[in-house]
């Protein structure tokens, strides 16, 4: 590993700001604590520091020995999530209901690093806009902070971020051009019938009958109607009817996650849905109400800093090391926004050894420290790589 020495004699100081954010979890949009720490250490290193853009994000500006117009935007999500922590170490979480399942904590403790050793070297020539997002579980801040003007006050050449992977070995990192991860879009199907005596079914217009018929004929929307070599997931997630073992319910819910890689499948999926939908309406005599929500985006990288964020993991994490080709991944990232709006790239560091293997969202996760110095060297070498002294 190539870490910069620099960044090694501060790892001890980013694993203290990671874990004091660790026990201090804050939810989406409501990350006040965790953004005035981030500035009031941007401006103690030295760094322009703008507050409350998309709500609660902060946009720390570091700009380098030289004249140079280059700029790159490197990103590091802040949130927590709504669930319990099962951890019993000395820094788990101070609030019942609220814990760093998903390693944000550590992003943003690296994210620190590198703005440390940055504005203490200054060894680069151009500008560095060093993004910390809220509400990435679920509040789309990424969005929020584009709406917000964030490319039109911080103007980037590219826009980079990665997430911690307790899948891959420790200090690996995958990534590939092109789609990433999947969107996330969410169905309600609400199927409203005719309630009544389960002894006379006859008088009553069954909605879980229904239910049950519109359930199966979604599973054929993958399998007969998206290509084979296309992506696609539609999990009927929640079904919903019923009080009583002798009462036909009036009403019954589906409620599915969608998720495809491409904007032509999920134009696809969301038509097959509603025709479905509206055939099984037809067939058992039901009313069926579809309320359909597009989630976040797919994550789609760029080419060009695809091969830039590389060529920076290979020369920390050494090339083999380095996976370019990564299989697709079929959850969601709001980062994808972000990438919507500027040409940028998305990367995952493997954080997995034999003390540090809980999948993220689990209530045991933590994230692993060790990799705080590999993160902060690898923004640091993609800084220093692309906006070069002269």
């Amino acid at each position: 590993m190539a870490i910069y020495n620099r960044i090694a004699e501060i790892h001890e100081e980013m694993q203290v700001w990671r874990r004091d954010i660790h026990q201090h979890p804050e939810l989406c949009f409501e990350e006040q604590r965790t953004a005035e720490i981030v500035a009031e250490k941007l401006k103690s290193f030295g760094l322009e520091v703008h507050e409350g853009i998309g709500i609660t994000g902060v946009v720390g500006v570091l700009k380098g020995q030289g004249n140079s117009t280059r700029s790159i935007g490197i990103r590091a999500d802040m949130d927590a999530l709504p669930m319990q922590e099962l951890n019993e170490f000395d820094y788990k979480s101070l609030i019942d209901g609220k814990m760093h399942a998903c390693g944000h904590d550590g992003h943003t403790a690296i994210l620190l690093g590198a703005a440390k050793y940055l504005a203490e070297s200054r060894n680069f020539d151009g500008t560095v806009n060093f993004i910390f997002q809220p509400a990435e579980e679920g509040g789309g801040g990424g969005d929020a902070m584009v709406k917000d003007g964030l490319f039109e006050r911080f103007p980037c050449d590219g826009v980079y971020g990665l997430h911690n992977q307790p899948g891959m070995p420790r200090g690996t990192v995958n990534i590939r051009s092109g789609p990433l991860m999947a969107s996330a879009d969410t169905a309600v199907l609400i199927i409203k019938g005719k309630g009544g005596h389960a002894g006379y079914p006859h008088l009553t217009i069954d909605p879980i009958a229904a239910a049950v018929q519109l359930h199966v004929a979604l599973q054929t929307i993958v399998a007969r109607n998206v290509g084979p070599v296309d992506n696609a997931v539609v999990s009927v997630t929640m079904f919903e009817a019923g009080s009583g073992s002798n009462i036909i319910p009036q009403d019954a819910k589906l409620t599915a996650s969608i998720r495809t890689m491409t904007a032509e499948v999920r134009d696809l999926v969301e038509k097959r849905v509603r025709e479905i939908c509206t055939g099984i309406a037809q067939t058992h005599g039901v009313e069926i109400i579809v309320d359909y929500t597009r989630g976040y985006p797919s994550t789609v990288n760029h080419e060009k800093e695809t091969y830039i964020a590389a060529k920076a993991a290979a020369e920390v994490v050494g090339p083999a090391n380095v996976d370019t080709n990564t299989p697709v991944r079929m959850g969601s990232e709001d980062f994808a926004y972000m990438l919507q709006a500027c040409p940028g790239a998305y990367m995952f560091l493997g954080t997995q050894d034999d003390t540090h293997f809980h999948s993220v969202h689990h209530p045991e996760y933590d994230f692993n420290d060790e990799v705080l110095s590999i993160g902060a060297s690898l923004w640091a070498k993609l800084v220093e790589q692309q906006m070069p002294r002269s």
